[in-house]
């Protein structure tokens, strides 16, 4: 009987990994899939936008947001303007740059170095790699409306827009591991996922962003964030992730 029931035991853990590599496996299937789609998407806009076949597209919806008789006023009473104004800076390099280095300084304390390695490596290649393709594809900021905020650098594709998107995101994946239901998972994401919204909608509203600038920004900062957060877990092991996690109790 000892013998059965070591072997019902040996063969329940080896279905029981299979399932999970099934279900690991799956999921980079799916991830992979739609980062491929992201990027068909992204190199599908920038083709468009570099023959300038949006331009109609984005003219009609900053005109939109303008009051036809005096362009320098946004429609809408004045406390949109404001609050927008505020929530701009949100995606702004000094705010994210303090968030990043608040975040990072709290998962040194915690021993979570890994984490904080992947944080650092992920915000800074996003910064740089916003900054390189701002270089390669060299798009005048909109002139159609005046400007409800100061902007100097290249329009697409929108930096507030991708790195609030690689920042918030990176940072929801980071807690949404620490979280103990599905229901705090989502709310997590969808926080995450608002702040990202909110920022690009307000710089549309300011007019210092075409509306493609705002959308190839999102697309590429999801992109950037998961490719890293994947190849980091990849890197890292479950095995490590447990063992951060145990140090920090």
């Amino acid at each position: 009987m000892a013998a059965n029931a070591t072997r019902n035991a040996r063969g329940w853990w080896t279905l029981s990994w299979l399932r999970r590599l099934e279900r690991r496996e799956l999921t980079w299937l799916f991830v992979g899939l739609g980062l491929c789609l992201l990027l068909f998407a992204f190199v599908s806009l920038a083709g468009e936008v570099t023959e300038g076949d949006t331009q109609a597209f984005d003219t009609r919806i900053l005109r939109a947001l303008r009051d036809p008789l005096d362009p320098s006023k946004p429609l809408g009473p004045a406390w949109i303007e404001n609050s927008l104004l505020d929530l701009t800076a949100i995606g702004g390099s000094t705010v994210l740059g303090l968030v990043v280095a608040f975040v990072l300084g709290f998962l040194v304390l915690q021993t979570r170095y890994r984490t904080a390695v992947v944080v650092a490596i992920t915000s800074i290649s996003g910064e740089l790699l916003n900054a390189f393709m701002k270089h390669l594809f060299n798009r005048p900021r909109p002139t159609i409306v005046p400007h409800l905020r100061d902007a100097f650098s290249t329009s697409f594709p929108s930096g507030h827009a991708m790195e609030s998107a690689i920042v918030y995101l990176t940072l929801a994946a980071i807690l949404m591991r620490a979280a103990e239901t599905r229901f705090t998972k989502a709310y997590i994401l969808g926080i995450a996922v608002l702040l990202t919204l909110l920022v690009g909608v307000s710089r549309v509203y300011l007019g210092v962003h075409y509306p493609t600038d705002v959308i190839g920004g999102w697309t590429v900062g999801f992109m950037w964030a998961s490719i890293c957060w994947l190849a980091a877990r990849r890197f890292e092991g479950t095995a490590h992730i447990e063992a951060e996690k145990s140090k920090a109790e």
